[in-house]
């Protein structure tokens, strides 16, 4: 059984070899550690409390920027493993675990994948989005039986989310699907990390010390939505899920997204209402068909046909053209 090199810094936590492990390792983190800007913060005022956090928040997207080249090589594989039939998995505890499930429930609505192209493994299972189980985050046994039972291979992506970057249930999961020949990345807020060994390419996001120290929802968090929020709208771009800067693949299941579907038809071929409905209803109610029998001037079989030969790309369907990645 594969085991990670470190666990939490909790009171009696030892490490892979099954050495005690001193506490003293987790204020080491930069997330940990206490911020000088907030010192006091229990005696300030409303104003003066948002103020320090919006303050700190600032530095999230210049940390996140410092990322950029990592970020852009994980929605590459993203990319190509959701092309080639494959899976991204995220898995995470806590925090961390719940910005991954939204990021890979946001997935099917917005972009028409299917359930089980983009997924998650939550630290405690579902409850544990809505009540704490964090005493998961501890097992690496957990971690590798939850990720066991998704059975990755080399088709998929595993994305380990964590702030510390050294959460045993996460650092377990990904280095036993690394050992699977599935593809690898973290997401965490700190330098040097287990998770980072374990892990074939590593987004590190160095936000700083929290307001409330360790309190890792707050920039950790806003930090980590953030390049999750690039990863998948990276990749599904990449696929050609979007066309111009428009949601084109939208799954038209409520009056909302109908709605939505028509514009997007009004707006990227410059073109009335009334076709514009005309259209999708003669499409079959799918947008990405729809486009492609206004840009290209075909039929729905010839839209169809071209979608399937691109993988549903719809700007290289309008060009009648090949994907690749």
């Amino acid at each position: 059984m594969l085991t990670s090199t470190t666990t939490q810094g909790t009171i009696g936590a030892h490490n892979g070899n099954g050495k005690k492990e001193p506490d003293s390792l987790l204020q080491e983190l930069t997330t940990e550690r206490q911020n000088e800007a907030s010192q006091g913060f229990d005696t300030k005022s409303a104003i003066e409390i948002a103020r320090i956090i919006n303050h700190e928040d600032v530095k999230v997207p210049a940390a996140v920027k410092k990322a950029l080249p990592e970020i852009a090589q994980v929605i590459d594989q993203v990319a190509r493993c959701l092309r080639d039939g494959g899976r991204l998995i995220y898995i995470g505890a806590g925090s961390s675990g719940r910005i991954a499930a939204l990021d890979a429930s946001e997935c099917p609505p917005t972009y028409s994948t299917a359930p089980g192209q983009v997924q998650y493994i939550m630290a405690g299972g579902p409850k544990a989005l809505a009540s704490a189980v964090e005493v998961n985050e501890d097992s690496e046994e957990l971690g590798q039986r939850d990720i066991a039972r998704r059975r990755p291979t080399r088709k998929d992506i595993v994305v380990g989310v964590s702030a510390s970057g050294r959460t045993p249930y996460v650092v377990a999961a990904v280095a036993y699907a690394r050992a699977r020949g599935a593809h690898t990345a973290a997401v965490t807020c700190n330098y040097e990390t287990p998770l980072a060994t374990a892990a074939d390419t590593t987004i590190v996001a160095d936000v700083g010390p929290e307001v409330i120290s360790g309190s890792t929802r707050m920039k950790a968090g806003t930090a980590q939505k953030m390049v999750l929020n690039m990863i998948t709208t990276g990749a599904m771009t990449r696929l050609g899920y979007v066309y111009e800067n428009l949601m084109v693949n939208v799954h038209m299941q409520n009056s909302k997204l109908v709605e939505r579907g028509i514009r997007i038809l009004m707006c990227a071929c410059g073109i009335e209402r009334a076709l514009a409905v005309d259209t999708i209803k003669s499409a079959g109610r799918s947008v990405p068909v729809a486009l492609v029998m206004l840009k290209a001037k075909v039929d729905k079989p010839e839209a169809v046909r071209r979608l399937a030969k691109s993988d549903g790309n719809v700007r290289l369907a309008i060009e009648d053209n090949v994907l690749e990645l």
